[in-house]
């Protein structure tokens, strides 16, 4: 039976912008290029992601496409294609990671959706922001938002690629660039909130000299894209073979880079405005922005607002997460998609509820994105470049693109794609994190 296909490429890039679109824009890129160097940052940034997408982000469109299944399943297609075993058992490595993930990012999706009740009924208001994040952010503090968020999720993807996954992509992603380019609008008229856009904009070339600028940019632009050899691979295996991958890829990457631009403009210069400090990092959306909005005239309607969004991101990632993990099992278990996705549904609750305390959160998300992720995100590239016949992968690549791609591609990607990927994996082990 022929697999479910995206019904367009327009649905198809709104469901690749949900994954790739997520706390990570949200509360990371704005701090980091205020904190490299302002609109300098952006350079090296730009300049990763152009080659994270023109490769990494289309050869894992392509493989899941020329598949029609997610890792594990291409893994073993890659791996038979050159007479090997054990290619599903390589492939479940990028899958754990994913799933790793998702299990934390569950904890926090359920965080936001507090904090979203929390501005409707003014509730978050009452007491200090450090004081009502320490309430949902201690151990089993947040089990019922947590469940929501989770069972949500797998109704989305219970439903199916076009009647879920498609149909919530197509409402949660337009209306996500919608309120928060409405936030950014009301930002804008607040007095001090150009210091924020100088701080953001304002080049300091001396920070192009900083090593650590190049690294933080290319780990920013590295997990911001989600080319973690899973996610993509899954959704590019419900694309039409009628699309240009690497087309679709720079769509993808320019709309995932604008939300992240977008965020910058709501959070930071609302932040200077009130004199708060813009380099907290990930407590700048659950402490230092609800203090914001306690200050801000009409402050409880743009919570309500913000929130929103940032749910709408969150869920959309968490979607493709969890679809990896549920196709992997309904393709080989040999199951339905309700039962799979109540298997991956209740593995995700049963060990998220134990790690809801935001230290042990932090500890989870260390282990998976420092280690798990970017292992498996070299061992796609390896899988890919390295052992997928090349002429596989350029068929692929090529199909219906308008000018095909040759051995200055194939070679960006085995050579230099693939040694980024090492260094990412290196440096985030030896720095503790670099996306």
């Amino acid at each position: 039976m022929e697999k479910t296909k995206f019904s367009s490429k327009f649905t198809f890039v709104l469901a690749a912008v949900g994954s790739a679109v997520g706390m990570g824009n949200i509360w990371m890129f704005p701090y980091r290029v205020g904190q490299y160097g302002g609109a300098a940052f952006l350079l090296p940034y730009f300049l990763f992601v152009a080659l994270f997408a023109y490769v990494g982000l289309s050869s894992e469109f392509a493989f899941g496409r020329l598949t029609s299944t997610g890792p594990v399943g291409s893994f073993d297609f890659a791996f038979k294609e050159k007479g090997k075993k054990h290619g599903a058992i390589v492939g479940c490595i990028p899958m754990v990671g994913t799933v790793g993930i998702a299990i934390g990012y569950a904890v926090i999706v359920g965080w936001v959706f507090r904090y979203l009740l929390g501005s409707i009924d003014g509730s978050m208001f009452l007491v200090e922001s450090d004081i009502f994040f320490s309430q949902i952010s201690n151990s089993f503090g947040s089990i019922p938002f947590h469940l929501i968020a989770i069972v949500a999720t797998m109704l989305i993807i219970g439903s199916g690629v076009l009647k879920g996954i498609e149909k919530i992509s197509k409402f949660m992603m337009p209306t996500f660039f919608i309120l928060f380019l409405i936030i950014a609008i009301r930002v804008a008229f607040l007095p001090g909130a150009i210091e924020g856009y100088k701080y953001l904009f304002i080049p300091k070339w001396e920070f192009l000299l900083n090593p650590m600028t190049w690294i933080m940019a290319m780990g920013q632009a590295f997990f911001s894209l989600s080319i973690a050899a899973s996610g993509m691979i899954i959704y590019g295996s419900y694309l039409s073979k009628k699309e240009d991958v690497v087309k679709l890829s720079i769509v993808t990457a320019i709309l995932d880079t604008s939300a992240a631009l977008l965020a910058s403009f709501v959070i930071i210069p609302a932040i200077f405005a009130f004199g708060m400090d813009p380099t907290a990092g990930p407590s700048l959306m659950f402490i230092t922005m609800p203090k914001v909005f306690a200050q801000m005239p009409m402050g409880e309607l743009f919570a309500i607002v913000f929130f929103t969004s940032v749910l709408f991101a969150g869920i959309t990632s968490l979607v493709n997460m969890l679809e990896v993990a549920s196709e992997a099992c309904i393709t080989q278990l040999n199951i339905s998609r309700k039962k799979a996705v109540i298997i991956i549904g209740i593995l995700t609750f049963g060990v998220g509820i134990f790690i809801e305390n935001v230290d042990v959160l932090g500890l989870w998300m260390d282990l998976v994105t420092i280690y798990i992720v970017p292992f498996g995100a070299l061992l796609g590239a390896v899988v890919i470049f390295y052992i997928l016949p090349k002429n596989k992968l350029m068929c692929e690549i090529n199909l219906n693109a308008k000018k095909a791609k040759g051995n200055l591609y194939y070679n960006t990607g085995k050579y230099i794609y693939v040694a980024i990927t090492l260094i990412v994996l290196i440096l985030g082990i030896i720095l503790g994190g670099i996306g």
